[in-house]
């Protein structure tokens, strides 16, 4: 597995560049979505970014000594119960998503981000909530606001309708608070226009080299690039069956490779019998199921003896980009690169 943290690096400068005025957070969330947030948050910092968000406190714990002290670190799930004091003591910003968690926030007067429905129903306040605490003088003389925040539930779809009901719902919801900031959009919205950047936008998915949105006519720079090696070749009978279940039986005498990566690598079990690799020219198709440890390909494709063992196949890269494995898998890039395991050797450049 390679991760090319010059082009993630280039993919939020190029955010920064498309959103400006407004600044470009990093969502370095699950790991910085599986690649290593270990070494994704210092070269973003030594980039320039200044905001990071993740998804809860243990993950902005992990990260903590990695973020400069003058950027912000923001919790998107809120806080629970109890974590409130790790979090002032840390100097971690909550997302606040209800009253309960704002009322316990007030108590430390510490700096928050406050976070509205616009119509995804999940985090957020209703806005009657939020009329709440906008009226609340105690709580807005305790807590300073970040930002008002909220999230788009069909940026990857620019022409759905609900993108608009969303945003003048949130330009409602925080006309409540004059003066805040806002953040609204994340990497799909970033293309919706300047209405919805607000004034702090939460980059993910494209920083990672993945389109977040359909109909951009300019990719985003690729940064993961996964390999797997041949474990062994062989060449079968017609009608030998492959796998467990035998779901697939050789229609011809057909030359097999067996790959070592399976499910527990985080390559989906979805990919039985329809999803392929790229070797030497050539797309191999996925036979049988693949397993824990094992995937079996089709290689008839290649001459005799092109494959050998310990050679290399695509799995992610050029020839087969992570949005066309994510749509034979049936799932999407999201789940793709945060399901990457730890038995690959990572190689960071």
């Amino acid at each position: 597995m390679t991760i090319d943290l010059d082009a993630l690096v280039e993919n939020w400068r190029r955010v920064a560049r498309e959103v400006a005025p407004a600044r470009a957070a990093a969502v370095v969330k699950a790991d910085a979505y599986g690649l290593g947030a270990a070494q994704v948050v210092p070269v973003l910092a030594a980039a320039g970014c200044r905001a990071f968000f993740v998804a809860n406190l243990v993950e902005a714990l992990a990260i903590r000594t990695l973020v400069p002290d003058d950027a912000l670190l923001a919790v998107l799930n809120g806080l629970h119960p109890g974590g409130e004091a790790f979090a002032a003591d840390a100097g971690i910003t909550p997302v606040l998503n209800s009253i309960a968690q704002a009322r316990r926030w007030q108590a430390f007067g510490r700096p928050a981000m406050l976070q509205v429905d616009t119509g995804m129903a999940r985090h957020g306040l209703g806005f009657e909530e939020a009329v709440v605490l906008a009226g609340d003088a105690e709580f807005r003389g305790a807590v300073p606001l970040l930002a008002i925040i909220s999230h788009l539930s069909c940026a990857d779809e620019p022409d759905r309708a609900e993108n608009a009901v969303q945003l003048a719902r949130f330009e409602a919801a925080a006309a409540l608070f004059p003066g805040v900031a806002r953040c609204f959009a994340n990497s799909g919205g970033v293309q919706l226009g300047a209405a919805w950047h607000g004034d702090l936008v939460r980059a993910g998915l494209c920083l990672y080299g993945a389109e977040p949105a359909d109909g951009r006519a300019e990719p985003f720079h690729p940064v993961v690039g996964l390999q797997a090696r041949v474990l062994q070749t062989r060449t079968v009978p017609a009608g030998t069956g492959v796998g467990y279940g035998q779901t697939w039986h050789a229609p011809r005498e057909t030359r097999l490779a067996l790959l070592s990566i399976g499910y527990a690598d985080g390559f989906p079990r979805s990919l039985s019998d329809r999803g392929a690799v790229w070797a030497q020219g050539a797309t191999l198709p996925i036979v049988g199921r693949v397993s824990m440890d094992v995937t079996v390909v089709d290689a008839s494709a290649l001459p005799e003896g092109a494959l050998a063992e310990g050679e290399l196949v695509e799995i992610i890269g050029p020839h087969r980009p992570i949005e066309a494995v994510a749509q034979e898998a049936g799932t999407i890039a999201y789940e793709i690169l945060t399901q990457l395991g730890a038995r690959y050797q990572r190689i960071y450049r």
